[in-house]
Order: structure tokens, then sequence, then C-alpha cells
């Protein structure tokens, strides 16, 4: 997959393409279904496929106070792109001017002159343009104006469901996890850097990883207890663990913290990146009479946890 930042300086594309645009925020199963398509055409037609996306949430600029809650980072959402076997990934600066040009103009100047977009496929509610009042109706005749054939895609249902992000990110606002996992086509995942915290689960013999998800941008779901799958920066092998979101009531803590206990982990990660994908919902986060009862139910926790990952590799076996 090639990628390609596109700025003021970056030159102009000469070789036809077909393409889609959006945030792809997860690049969950839709996505993925919408990606197919555009491939689908694009191997017709003998031309190039192609994903435009942006580097930021475009309500990021459009509001100051907003504050993401995404499903993926900009590399995390590269390194999933990749895996869906698109030739081009074109990630576009999202600014003001960019964000002040009608539906029309952007078809005329970003995707047709400077892309070189040939075909365009729309997710069935994309929706493009300052103003966002344009429907598929007004693209495809921008389409016959610019000289870019506009393709509807159409809705990826799942359960009954219209996949989406947003239906995603109310899954794990709930701590469902097991759905979103569905819908996004793998466990939701976390990345950041682990941080150095109060050593109560040490203390416990239960030593955490604190992550520090400050800046990230990610969601996290709900509070509560999980299985988790980790990877560290220097490894892509999967060691399992248990994580906890929450404020840790037992101890009196008033911020939002996440820590995993990694299973059979003895080595040092203080300052080092590892990413976390949530397994199972266990249970919810809750306060104990004493250090010693919340030891006791990590305990049970971890027995749990073993027991759900057991059964899991028996059904993939």
């Amino acid at each position: 997959m090639k990628t390609i930042y596109l700025n003021s300086d970056t030159p102009v594309l000469s070789e036809p393409a077909v393409a889609t645009i959006g945030f792809f925020d997860g690049v969950h199963r839709g996505h993925q279904y919408l990606i197919a398509h555009v491939k689908s055409v694009a191997r017709t037609f003998g031309l190039r496929s192609m994903v435009i996306t942006f580097d930021r949430h475009p309500r990021q600029v459009l509001h100051d106070d907003y504050q993401p809650r995404l499903l993926s980072t900009l590399d995390g959402k590269l390194r999933l792109l990749e895996r869906t076997g698109v030739d081009t990934v074109v990630v576009l600066h999202f600014t003001p001017q960019m964000a002040a040009l009608s539906a029309h103009d952007f078809m005329e100047r970003v995707l047709r002159q400077r892309l070189c977009v040939e075909k365009l496929v729309l997710g069935y509610d994309n929706r493009f343009g300052h103003d966002r009042s344009s429907g598929f109706d007004d693209y495809v005749e921008y389409g016959k104006q610019t000289g870019i054939w506009v393709i509807r895609s159409q809705a990826f249902v799942l359960h009954g469901i219209n996949v989406s992000s947003s239906v995603i990110r109310e899954m794990l606002a709930e701590g469902d996890v097991e759905r979103a996992h569905d819908c996004l086509g793998y466990p939701y995942t976390l990345e950041g850097t682990v941080v150095h915290g109060e050593q109560n689960g040490r203390k416990m013999g239960f030593p955490t990883a604190n992550l520090d998800q400050h800046g990230s941008g990610q969601l996290l779901p709900a509070a509560g207890v999980y299985a988790v799958g980790v990877r560290t920066d220097a490894s892509q092998t999967l060691r399992h663990g248990m994580l906890n979101i929450g404020h840790r009531p037992t101890f009196g803590g008033t911020t939002m913290s996440v820590e995993v206990n990694i299973f059979n982990w003895t080595g040092d990660l203080y300052g080092r990146e590892i990413s976390i994908s949530f397994l199972h919902h266990i249970r919810e986060e809750r306060k104990f009479d004493s250090m010693e009862e919340l030891e006791q139910q990590l305990e049970k926790d971890k027995e749990h946890i073993e027991q759900l990952l057991k059964k899991d590799y028996e059904r993939n076996e």
C-alpha cells in the first residue's frame, strides 16, 4: 500500500483511480465492505484503488471544544487500511480552508485535479462539503460536471444493524466489547505508553502496566474488568491478561486509569508502547472493603478469564 500525505507540495497524481472518501474511524466491517467495492470496481476498469481520509476528525477543526473519542489513532487506522489491500491511501490535512470548500469544489479541485479520481464510490450515508447539505443525487450531478462517475455502495448490515463507527462507540461505552468485535472484525484495541502508577497491584501480587491515554483521543470502553490480549512494541507475540478501567475506588482514586496485569510477564515495560485488545467484559468496577478482599476477587477474575480464553482457543481450533 502506498501512503500519500497530501499538502501543497505534493505532486499532482496522474494515474486514474477509483476512490472512496471518509474518516474511516476504526476501519470496521462496514468500511471494509465499502473498500472491497472500490477494489472490485478498480479491477473491472483496470484502475488503481484509493482510499482518501483525513489526519484528524473534521469536527476538531470545525469545533474548538470537540474532544475526540475515536476507535483508532491515525497510525492505527493506516495499519488497518493496509490490511484491506487497497493500492493507495491519501491522507488529507483537514484545515479550515478545506472545510470551507463546497462538495462541488472539493470534487473538482481535490479529487479530480489533484488526485485524478475518475470514479468515486460513496458509502450509503456519506456526506461531505462545507454545509453537508448535498445528497447522493447532487454528487452524481457534480460528478457529471467534473468528470467523475459517482457510484453508491450499500450499507453493511450485521444482525439487523447498519454497522457504523457511532454504533460501535455506543457498544464500547456500554462495555459490550464482544459485539464491538463482531462489528469491527477484530478486537477493539487501545494503544499507548506505559507509565508509572501507584504500585497497588504489585502489593497484591498482580503487578500492572498503566497505560497513558492522555492525548490519544481514543475511546475508553466502560469502566470495569476485561479479558485482554497485549502486544508490546518489541514483539508481536500476543500475551493474555486482565485489565481494569476505572477510578480505583478501593484505594480512594479520583482519576480514570487503565491498568493491565499481563499473565506470566516479568519484564520492564515503563516507557514502552503497548497495544491492548479487548476480548471479554468480566465485571463492573466496584469498591471492596479491604485490599485482601480485592485480591481474592482478582484471583477469581484471573481464573474466569483463563477459562474463557481456553474456550476461545478450543472454539477456534
